[in-house]
């Protein structure tokens, strides 16, 4: 039987759509000329090599990795206590806690980058780089309980009170059982963190201050006072190491079933 030609056209221009964008950046790297521009005058690859002879993207590429780093574990470490007490507990109040813990997701980042800066800078005091990992914990909680909240409800209680009626403690159960088994959905939560922390715009706009920046804020610093395809050529290595962590994941872990 002959497939109907319009969904098949529909999905091509969609699909055009959406990868678009992400095409001219990449061929617009390779651009010969000192300007960015599509389609590409030339091609010359020394944009590249200028992405790594620049100290200030060296830097905020550090900063953007350990601030990453640093929050993702810990909303994993505030994240898995709250899941399991959410997937296996019911109290009253219950849907309310939960509305709460996600409203970091859903409420606009540039209102939550304001109400941050107020709190962790003006009030508290706090130094920058503090607050901008406390402020990138903030968001990456909701991310951390949603996702592993999603692996909880797919593994069967009965086993962990299975090890609990055989003379196991919850918390050597909750070891020794649970955990194990939601290890992949663990690990989906820290990939899925750590590319939301290191691509954040919103929140590091309000964060970050003098001598601290994160890779996307010194990105739209340098793009104020040149139009090279220098960025193209950093925003294309950012794109292929997170398409290979990604893919590498799933194939790994299976990621997007808990996503």
């Amino acid at each position: 039987m002959r497939r109907p030609l319009l969904p098949a056209v529909i999905l091509a221009l969609v699909f055009l759509f959406l990868i678009g964008p992400f095409l001219v950046i990449v061929v617009s790297s390779f651009s010969g000329t000192a300007s960015m521009s599509f389609p590409p005058e030339g091609f010359s690859g020394r944009w590249y090599a200028k992405v790594f002879g620049i100290e200030m993207f060296r830097t905020t590429f550090m900063v953007s990795l350990k601030a990453g780093l640093a929050a993702t574990v810990t909303a994993l470490v505030l994240g898995i206590p709250v899941a399991y007490v959410i997937t296996r507990h019911t109290f009253r109040g219950k849907g309310v806690v939960e509305l709460f813990f996600a409203s970091p997701a859903i409420v606009p980042g540039l209102v939550i980058g304001f109400a941050l800066l107020r709190f962790f800078v003006y009030l508290s005091g706090l130094p920058v780089i503090t607050g901008l990992y406390l402020g990138h914990t903030a968001i990456l909680f909701p991310y951390t309980v949603r996702v592993v909240s999603a692996s909880l409800r797919n593994f069967d209680p009965a086993v962990e009170e299975a090890a609990v009626s055989l003379g196991s403690t919850r918390l050597h159960g909750f070891f020794a059982v649970v955990f194990p088994n939601i290890r992949s959905g663990i690990a989906a939560a820290f990939i899925l963190a750590f590319i939301t922390s290191f691509n954040n715009v919103p929140i590091s706009l309000f964060l970050t201050g003098p001598g601290v920046a994160t890779l996307p804020i010194q990105m739209l610093i340098y793009m104020e006072y040149y139009f090279d395809p220098t960025i193209s050529a950093l925003s294309s290595i950012i794109i292929v190491l997170t398409v290979v962590i990604v893919q590498a994941a799933e194939r790994l872990l299976g990621i997007t079933r808990y996503m």
